[in-house]
């Protein structure tokens, strides 16, 4: 994935970006890890919010990629190839955003991945895997809510990534699901894992860890906040553990994945019947490694301890729900407030590029210069 490129709507994007800071607007020095009072903060630029139980078409989404590729058995490390399809990532939005967390097929909301039953005699299984668009991602407080599936034989992934070595995941296997036990498995892929053909499980930087609730059974958010020397995890806004050794350096970008290769040391499968890994929601706060943004950023935030100048992320307690009845653990988006994302690229899809660039201004401006933006990201 290269990393999205500015240069050939310079010009309207700068106007744009220059009508938008005339807009009283919150936030525009950036989102907090904590509160600025604490002892320790961090303070991150840029924001990515997927609120999936919306999203109409997941193809049409400008945040994210459909990864269409394969690769036979022995590039895969196991008995079966993998197969990654576009058309087994799989929009389901709220049937009512009113109403209850129904989607429009009438199971709960959010983007579905497939892990799809092996087709008689292929040696291929057909899996998922959507990756963000920006590859500018680094350090940041990266969260995904998530429900895994039961059915034994997949891998579910939320990871950061740009190669081998440089990797930050949280990955689910079915196989090590049932009544007694739901682990998170939490890795920093590194040199040494990369030696053992990309099993990290001998590094001090894999760590299995035991979660207190079943995490097939509901949605829960996992989370994890990479900041320079040290990347901490946590599920449903409860710390689980941190890691020191081997932490990335340098950028890349979000995946989500769901796949199987019959390996039974990690996946297992395939599996007997199509998987489902649901995923509701994903939100990034990190900073950039692009100078466009760099500059933007200083343009925009003039003075770091004016009032509400920076906005502290909130931190979701207990497992999110979606619908009328979520109260308090409905998952929080700065992008569905007024005048708290301005300057950031948010969700939008293709058909609705108003949504592309929050600036506050003219909606056929914004329009004309998010098609921009986007022709030039494509």
């Amino acid at each position: 994935m290269q990393l999205p490129s500015f240069s050939t709507s310079t010009g309207l994007l700068g106007l744009v970006l220059s009508l938008a800071r005339l807009v009283s607007a919150d936030c525009e020095c950036g989102y907090s890890v904590n509160a600025t009072t604490d002892q320790k903060y961090q303070v991150f630029t840029e924001l990515l919010e997927s609120d999936f139980t919306r999203s109409q078409n997941i193809k049409k989404d400008t945040d994210w990629v459909l990864q269409n590729w394969k690769i036979d058995k022995n590039a895969s490390h196991g008995p079966y190839g993998r197969q990654t399809l576009p058309s087994n990532v799989v929009s389901n939005p709220l049937k009512d955003i009113n109403g209850d967390d129904i989607g429009k097929d009438g199971t709960q909301s959010g983007l579905q991945l497939y892990v799809r039953k092996l087709a008689p005699g292929s040696d291929l299984v057909s899996v998922s895997e959507v990756d963000s668009r920006r590859s500018d991602m680094i350090y940041g407080s990266y969260r995904a809510g998530l429900k895994t599936t039961g059915i034994n034989g997949t891998c579910g992934a939320f990871f950061w990534y740009l190669n081998d070595t440089q990797e930050i995941d949280m990955e689910f296997l079915s196989s090590q699901l049932n009544d007694t036990t739901s682990p998170v498995n939490l890795v920093l892929h590194s040199p040494l894992s990369l030696q053992n053909g990309g099993d990290a499980s001998g590094t001090p930087t894999f760590k299995v860890i035991q979660l207190p609730f079943e995490a097939d059974e509901q949605v829960h958010e996992y989370r994890f906040d990479w900041t320079p020397g040290k990347v901490s995890f946590y599920a449903d806004g409860k710390w689980l553990y941190d890691m020191t050794e081997f932490v990335p350096t340098t950028p890349g970008h979000i995946v989500l994945s769901h796949w199987s290769n019959g390996n039974h040391d990690w996946s297992a499968g395939p599996p007997e019947v199509d998987a489902k890994l649901l995923v509701q929601y994903v939100k990034a706060y990190f900073n950039s490694s692009s100078k466009t943004r760099g500059q933007d950023y200083k343009d925009r935030c003039k003075d770091p301890k004016a009032e509400n100048a920076i906005c502290q992320i909130p931190d979701q307690k207990g497992a999110p729900l979606v619908g009328k009845n979520a109260g308090s653990q409905l998952p929080f988006f700065f992008y569905q407030q007024k005048n708290k994302t301005i300057g950031q690229y948010v969700s939008a899809e293709i058909n609705d590029a108003t949504s592309l660039l929050r600036g506050g201004i003219s909606g056929a401006l914004v329009a004309a210069v998010a098609v921009a933006v986007l022709a030039d990201w494509l």
